[in-house]
């Protein structure tokens, strides 16, 4: 392991920032593949890189500019604990949940419970296998909710892959019963159209309430058909998870025609995704918000009435944004962090070529009361090392750090690693603490790093896509206040109030 005292920025030579250019044509013109965010249901093929790339990418290691393969680097106020390596489920690693003193940790093939009470030890208390991408997971009381977004032979964790195009083919929600950590047991399915790329809780006491997102419809698509202008609703009543259903699909992109109101994307808007669908909400149930990030749009709205959300206010970028993958208010809901996923994961967006301000943090103030409240953006964030050009990095999955009277975050940036960066300032972020290893491979692309990175109850746990489940602990005057501010359950996009 190498400690670095300070973040810095690395600078690379012509080389790879003009093999890097040609990366930047192919991302801005390959408009369909950047509207499928995220590995895919199997894992991601490597890509093969040139001889002079794979050269450039050798020289940097070697002088010292970016770390080597499975070598670990961080600022000095951040400590790696543990790793714990995949177990039996060998897909991509994806999102987190967190209850008490476990962890909830989905992957393509399943999802994994740690018990976290050491958290320099976490402990496997179960392990279950139920494939299907991309298994975004949360939990609420004894119930355990799953994502399916590829297209099976049935709802079962025995189902096989089944094209699209089938009627009889199956997407959408799993409900699982986790009073025994130990042994889950599967209660529920509800189908839901496009299936569910990430979902989003809005508790209450006698129902949970399940926004799903989804997008890509296509004509061939039985069950999932253009336009896919909304999110499915469903209610999931507590003592009878059995009968969740599907109650509403608020349309959120009124429009005329067959594409519905989002934005159009190319050639309107070339390099920016056409918004069939949202990618991933987060809500603030203590404020009754809701920030979407949707393909080619970000949005804000009311959730006073869970089953009828009401859009207040919507943004565009089609400048710099790509992809609107996730969003995140902070405590006091008067700003939306956005991501913007530019390549859909997959690519290495995080060089020179690229440049600061794709596949970054898109920062927006919320100005006004009410329906009136707007959405004004005031500046990017992203990290400041440049990674190398077989790595995957860009905007991914992040949460609040809880400090009051300021905004500090943790985000996951893929190979880029674990950031911890502050935006009290919304013009001007910066970053405070970093954890990456180097790339996985040095003569190919290939799919990995940080998908998720969370602070809860005083750590930091991160989910590798490939290495497996990572516990840091951050030291620095900055944000130990937070460690005084406990939970007893979090999932990240149903953001908690901290502080009441």
């Amino acid at each position: 392991m190498i400690l670095l005292s300070n973040a810095r920025t690395r600078h690379r030579r012509l080389g790879v920032v003009t093999a890097a250019a040609g990366l930047l044509a192919a991302l801005l013109t390959a408009v369909p593949a950047a509207a499928t965010p995220d590995p895919g249901d199997a894992p991601a093929k490597s890509k093969e890189v040139s001889k002079s790339v794979e050269a450039e990418v050798r020289a940097a290691i070697a002088q010292d500019e970016i770390p080597a393969p499975d070598q670990i680097v961080h600022s000095a106020n951040i400590k790696h604990l543990t790793n714990v390596p995949k177990d039996v489920l060998p897909g991509t690693n994806s999102d987190l949940a967190f209850q008490g003193k476990y962890a909830f940790a989905g992957n393509y093939d399943g999802f994994r419970i740690f018990d976290i009470s050491n958290p320099k030890a976490p402990r496997t208390v179960s392990q279950v296998l139920c494939p299907g991408s991309q298994n975004d997971i949360t939990v609420s009381g004894n119930l355990l909710f799953l994502s399916t977004d590829s297209s099976r032979s049935d709802s079962s964790c025995n189902s096989t892959t089944q094209p699209a195009t089938e009627k009889s083919s199956w997407e959408g929600m799993k409900v699982f019963d986790i009073s025994d950590k130990t042994n889950p047991k599967y209660v529920a399915a509800v189908e839901t159209a496009c299936g569910s790329h990430t979902h989003t809780l809005v508790p209450e006491r006698k129902n949970v309430y399940v926004y799903v997102s989804s997008y890509s419809p296509s004509a061939t698509y039985p069950d999932c058909q253009p336009p896919h202008d909304g999110i499915s609703v469903i209610k999931v009543p507590r003592k009878a998870p059995e009968k969740a259903a599907v109650v509403n699909f608020p349309v959120l992109f009124p429009g005329e025609g067959p594409d519905g109101g989002g934005n159009p994307g190319a050639p309107t808007n070339p390099g920016v995704s056409k918004t069939t669908g949202c990618h991933d909400i987060t809500v603030l149930p203590s404020k009754d918000l809701a920030a979407g990030a949707c393909m080619g749009d970000g949005i804000l709205f009311s959730i006073k009435d869970p089953e009828r959300p009401k859009v207040i206010d919507r943004v565009q970028d089609n400048v710099n944004f790509a992809f609107w993958h996730s969003a995140t208010f902070n405590q006091k809901a008067d700003k939306v962090v956005f991501t913007d996923e530019l390549g859909g994961g997959g690519a290495a967006t995080c060089n020179a070529a690229i440049g600061p301000n794709r596949g970054a943090d898109g920062i927006y103030d919320i100005v006004g009361r009410g329906d009136h409240r707007k959405l004004v953006f005031r500046s990017y964030f992203k990290i400041p090392r440049h990674q190398a050009d077989t790595e995957n990095c860009v905007a991914h999955n992040g949460s609040l750090i809880p400090v009051k009277g300021k905004d500090l975050m943790v985000q996951a940036w893929y190979q880029g690693g674990v950031s911890v960066w502050d935006f009290t300032n919304s013009s001007k972020p910066k970053e405070i603490a970093y954890f990456e290893r180097g790339p996985l491979t040095t003569d190919a692309l290939t799919v990995g790093g940080a998908w998720s990175a969370y602070y809860y109850n005083g750590y930091i746990y991160s989910n590798d896509i490939a290495k497996g489940f990572d516990v840091l602990k951050l030291d620095d005057r900055r944000t130990d206040p937070a460690k005084r501010v406990r939970l007893g359950e979090l999932n990240v996009q149903t953001q908690p109030d901290y502080f009441d």
